[in-house]
């Protein structure tokens, strides 16, 4: 079999096109980089539609928590404690055992003990926690002097938060927000890990890195492609956050505008 027709075969097998079967002996590094690079979809899914979702979430939480109100600030308190104090990896085991005793309860819930629903579920709220921390740093560090000139101009209300305070949010808060991204595809490889299960053997990069490991023996192949694979999408969203990060300082000079940096976060 040509590479052309492994391509053909198995490049969107992990979403339910292509050839059902996977390859059982002599597996090409064609088959291995394929096969791959087809479970990385999931990846990608999980991780833009946790990142969609949780924008506005965090948005939300970090106004919560910048609230004077404590019926208001505490529950965004504890939200943002909970899910950045406790391991991802215990809150995809928790929120799977939760759902398994709600389905049991009502089929609604059935869709939500797969990967698809459940871990999405799971990455939204994590995401929505750190980059609500992020946004409420952001939040408090906007100029007061921005404030007092949209209060001269008359603006209040709905109006000064969308034209002044919230622009000035997010461009303050938009370096981190990207380094919180890059983070959040990278934990998308916890999904393999976690009780979830793949629909017909249908999972994530390191679902099909993980079988020709087992195959073969020999995990110095795939692995190192499933890295290879995260590097792109790194560099994918350092480009399509630095677009946004160009558009948010538009109103700058060209040698004034801040550049996005990658910087790795060891610890978390």
């Amino acid at each position: 079999m040509s590479c052309w027709q492994t391509i053909q075969d198995y490049a969107f097998r992990s979403i339910g096109y292509g050839e059902r079967l996977l390859p059982r002996s002599d597996f090409t590094l064609c088959e291995q980089f394929t096969l791959i690079g087809s479970g990385l979809i999931w990846n990608i899914y999980f991780g833009a539609c946790a990142l969609a979702l949780g924008f506005f979430l965090a948005t939300l939480v970090a106004m919560g928590k910048a609230s004077d109100r404590p019926w208001i600030r505490r529950p965004a308190d504890w939200f943002i404690f909970v899910f950045r104090g406790s391991p991802l990896f215990i809150q995809f085991f928790l929120a799977y055992f939760f759902f398994i005793q709600l389905k049991s309860v009502s089929g609604f819930f059935d869709p939500f003990t797969s990967a698809w629903a459940g871990a999405l579920v799971v990455l939204f709220f994590n995401t929505s926690a750190y980059a609500g921390e992020i946004f409420y740093g952001a939040l408090r560090s906007v100029p007061k002097g921005d404030l007092e000139a949209a209060d001269a101009y008359g603006l209040a209300g709905w109006t000064k938060f969308r034209r002044v305070t919230w622009p000035t949010m997010l461009r303050l808060a938009w370096p981190s927000y990207t380094n919180e991204a890059i983070f959040l595809f990278h934990a998308t490889t916890l999904v393999f890990f976690a009780g979830f299960p793949a629909f017909q053997q249908r999972g994530d990069a390191l679902y099909y890195a993980n079988y020709f490991a087992t195959k073969t023996f020999n995990p110095f192949i795939p692995y190192p492609i499933v890295a290879f694979y995260f590097i792109l999408l790194t560099l994918a969203v350092i480009m399509g956050f630095g677009l946004v990060n160009r558009r948010l300082n538009r109103h700058l000079a060209p040698q004034q505008r801040p550049k996005l940096k990658y910087r790795p976060q060891l610890i978390r």
